[in-house]
C-alpha cells in the first residue's frame, strides 16, 4: 500500500522590483544636466534598495579637464550618482507628495575608490537603505562596473522641504 505524502509549500512574496527610467528620475529629483548622474534606476525595492545605472561616455563635460588626456570619472562623481539613487529610492519610498524636495548631504564615511571608472563603462550603483530617523537617511552603496566593485561608501543625506 502505497502512502500519500504531501508537502507543504511556503508561499513567498518578493517584494516587487521597478525600473524608473531618466524622465522618471528627473520628476523625482531635482538634478539636470550636467549634474544628472543617472540614467536610469532598476531594481528598486521601497524603503530598501536601488540599483542606479550611469553610463558614462568620453562626452561628459568633466573630462575636458579630469584628465585630457587619460580621462577618469572624479570619485566624487561616483558618489553623488550613488547619493541621486538613493534621492530616487527616497521619494519612491515616500511617495509622489516627496517629488522634486532636495536631498543634502550631511556625511560621507568610508569613501574607497578601488578602480578608475573611464568613458565606454556602465556602473551599476547598488544603494542600501540602513535606516531612517525622521527626514534623514542613513545609505551605504557599491560602485560595480562588469562585475568588479569599483568605489564604496556609506552616507547621510537629509531631505529638506523647500
Amino acid at each position: 500500500m502505497e502512502q500519500e505524502t504531501t508537502v507543504a509549500v511556503e508561499a513567498t512574496t518578493a517584494p516587487e522590483s521597478v525600473e524608473i527610467d531618466v524622465n522618471r528620475v528627473m520628476e523625482m529629483i531635482p538634478h539636470r544636466y550636467p549634474f544628472l548622474m543617472i540614467d536610469k534606476v532598476v531594481d528598486v525595492v521601497a524603503d530598501k534598495t536601488a540599483i542606479g545605472i550611469k553610463n558614462v561616455t568620453i562626452n561628459e563635460p568633466f573630462f575636458q579637464g579630469h584628465f585630457p588626456k587619460r580621462p577618469v570619472m572624479p570619485g566624487v562623481l561616483i558618489i553623488e550618482a550613488m547619493a541621486q539613487t538613493a534621492g530616487v529610492l527616497v521619494v519612491y519610498t515616500l511617495g509622489p507628495s516627496s517629488e522634486g524636495k532636495l536631498v543634502y548631504f550631511m556625511s560621507v564615511e568610508e569613501a574607497k575608490f578601488r578602480r578608475p571608472v573611464v568613458p565606454g563603462d556602465t556602473v551599476e550603483l547598488h544603494v542600501r537603505k540602513e535606516r531612517q530617523r525622521g527626514s534623514v537617511w542613513k545609505f551605504s552603496a557599491d560602485a560595480i562596473v562588469r562585475g568588479t566593485k569599483v568605489a564604496e561608501a556609506s552616507y547621510t543625506a537629509m531631505i529638506i522641504d523647500e
